[in-house]
């Protein structure tokens, strides 16, 4: 993340900032602040090796770049 009001920098960063408190942050309650960093950690496992997303071809983002450099 980069100096304020340089969105550009910031844009992937916040997409998954976004989707993090949509998907985990306000969708349960958390009985601690370290349940909600191991609801993080799990969540952040999931979103890098085990989400599907069909504009990587129906790639994990991780498979996805694995597949790229192998090329």
């Amino acid at each position: 993340m980069s100096r304020k009001g340089n969105c550009l920098d910031n844009a992937m960063a916040e997409n998954f900032f976004g989707i993090m408190k949509s998907e985990l942050l306000y969708a349960e309650q958390f009985e601690s602040p370290e349940a909600f960093m191991k609801a993080l950690d799990e969540y952040i496992d999931y979103y890098n090796n085990k989400r599907i997303k069909s504009r990587l071809k129906g790639k994990s983002p991780v498979q996805y770049r694995t597949l790229s450099l192998s090329h």
